[in-house]
C-alpha cells in the first residue's frame, strides 16, 4: 500500500490565530441520507461534500480535505472497508464518525477496524439523532470563538474567499410554486462561522464597497448556471446600492455578464426604496436601459415612504416589495394593512407585481392573501440557505398547510 506524507495531505487548522471553518464529506450508498446528513452538517457551520460509494472517496479527499468524515448507516461492510482502507493510504488526519445503533455488529465492526488501522474514530451517533447530539458529537471541530467585534474588514474577507450567496425562494401567493430567489450575501469566516451582514457589509463611503457588488453580480451569474444544471432555471434577484447604478462602466459591464442562455428568465436588481426617490431620475434612466438586457429593478424596503412612488410619468419597476415590519403582524395591525394595502394598489396600477416579505406565521400569510399580494417571501416558506442547500431544496410543506386553513 502507497503511503503518503501526512502533511502532504492534512489541511492547515489555523490561518493566523483563526481556526479555518471545519469541513466534512458524507459517504453513503443512499443519496437522501446523504442529503440529510450534509443539510444537518451545514446548519451548524461545515462546508459539505459528498461520496456514494468508496471510489469517489480518494477524489474527494484531495478536492474538499476534510476534517471530518461521515459514515451512514446504509453503507454496506464491503464498501466500508474499502472506505477504511482509502483513508489509511491517504493518511487521513481528520476524525471519522460512524452514525448507527452503537451495540450493533456494522458499528462495533467499523470501530474495530478503523481503531486497528489507526484512524481517529469517534463516539458513534445513535440513530435516530437530534441537532443537538449531532452537535455535540462533532463538537471538537466547530470554532469557539464568539462573533466578531469590530466588524471584520470586507476587503480581507473577498481577498481570503470569505464570502458567499445564500438564496430565500420567493413563492407565488396564489398558486404557491417558486417564483425566483432573493440572494443574500453571507461570510463564512474561519473563526466565527457564518456570520451575519451586519458584522461586514460596509457602508456607501467604504473604497471596497464597489467590489463587494461587483462579487455579488459575479456569484449570483455564477450560481444561476450551477442552479440551470441541478434544480433547473432560476430566477435571481440581487441587491445593489444606487451608487453602482451611478457607475456606466459597471452598468455596462452587468449587461455584458447577464447569461445568455435561453433559459434565463432574467436578473431583478433590488434597490433600497429611500435610495430609489432620493435618485429617481437616475434609477428610472438605468431601469430602461438595462432591460433590453433582461434586467429589472425592484423598489425593495416600500414603507410609508410610497406615496413618492405616486404620479411619475414613468414607471420602470416591475416589482414593489414592501418592508418586513409592515407584514410581520399585520394581523392584529390595522395601521400595516393600511400601508400594505396602498402599496399594493400601487403596485398593480403600474402593472408591477407587490410581494410581502417577512411571512413568518399562518396569520402573515393569510394577511398578505387578503391584501393581495401577488408573492411572499419569509421563514414560513423557508430561510435562506447556501446554494448547494437550496439546489437541493423543495418549497416548504408549510406553504401548502396554509393554504388549506
Amino acid at each position: 500500500m502507497n503511503q503518503i506524507n501526512p502533511k502532504e495531505y492534512a489541511r492547515p487548522g489555523w490561518f493566523g490565530h483563526r481556526k479555518l471553518t471545519p469541513r466534512a464529506c458524507v459517504a453513503d450508498s443512499k443519496k437522501h441520507l446523504r442529503t440529510f446528513l450534509s443539510d444537518a452538517l451545514e446548519d451548524l457551520g461545515f462546508i459539505t461534500s459528498e461520496c456514494g460509494e468508496a471510489s469517489e472517496l480518494d477524489g474527494a479527499l484531495d478536492e474538499h480535505r476534510p476534517d471530518l468524515l461521515v459514515l451512514g448507516v446504509s453503507v454496506n461492510g464491503i464498501e466500508v472497508g474499502r472506505i477504511l482502507e482509502v483513508l489509511v493510504r491517504k493518511n487521513f488526519a481528520g476524525k471519522v464518525l460512524v452514525i448507527g445503533p452503537p451495540e450493533s455488529i456494522m458499528v462495533k465492526a467499523v470501530r474495530q477496524i478503523g481503531e486497528e488501522y489507526g484512524v481517529a474514530m469517534l463516539p458513534p451517533l445513535a440513530t435516530p439523532f437530534g441537532a443537538g447530539t449531532l452537535r455535540a458529537s462533532v463538537a471538537m471541530l466547530l470554532p469557539q470563538e464568539p462573533a466578531p467585534s469590530p466588524a471584520v474588514d470586507v476587503a480581507e474577507a473577498l481577498k481570503a474567499g470569505w464570502l458567499e450567496l445564500w438564496y430565500q425562494q420567493k413563492i407565488n401567493l396564489r398558486t404557491l410554486v417558486p417564483a425566483g430567489a432573493e440572494a443574500l450575501v453571507r461570510m463564512r469566516h474561519p473563526a466565527w462561522g457564518v456570520v451575519p451582514p451586519a458584522y461586514f457589509i460596509p457602508d456607501e463611503g467604504d473604497p471596497h464597497f464597489h467590489a463587494l457588488s461587483e462579487f455579488v453580480v459575479g456569484r449570483a451569474i455564477e450560481d444561476w448556471h450551477y442552479l440551470l444544471e441541478q434544480k433547473g432555471p432560476v430566477d435571481l434577484s440581487i441587491n445593489l446600492p444606487v451608487s453602482f447604478l451611478s457607475d456606466p462602466q459597471a452598468v455596462r459591464e452587468l449587461c455584458r455578464r447577464v447569461p445568455q442562455h435561453p433559459a434565463f428568465g432574467g436578473l431583478l436588481l433590488e434597490i433600497g426604496s429611500a435610495e430609489v426617490i432620493e435618485n429617481l431620475d437616475l434609477v428610472i434612466e438605468v431601469a430602461r436601459q438595462v432591460r433590453f438586457h433582461n434586467i429589472a429593478i425592484s423598489v425593495d424596503q416600500v414603507g410609508t415612504e410610497w406615496p413618492s412612488l405616486m404620479g411619475l410619468k414613468s414607471f420602470p419597476f416591475v416589482e414593489l416589495k414592501i418592508d418586513h415590519q409592515f407584514v410581520t403582524g399585520a394581523a392584529d395591525d390595522r395601521l400595516k394593512q393600511t400601508v400594505c394595502k396602498h402599496v399594493v394598489e400601487l403596485a398593480h396600477d403600474h402593472g408591477a407585481r407587490a410581494l410581502a416579505q417577512g411571512v413568518e406565521t399562518r396569520a402573515d400569510f393569510l394577511t398578505a392573501h387578503a391584501v393581495g399580494f401577488d408573492l411572499v417571501q419569509g421563514y414560513l416558506f423557508g430561510k435562506p440557505m447556501g446554494v448547494k442547500k437550496f439546489a437541493r431544496s423543495r418549497p416548504s410543506p408549510a406553504a401548502s398547510a396554509e393554504s388549506k386553513s
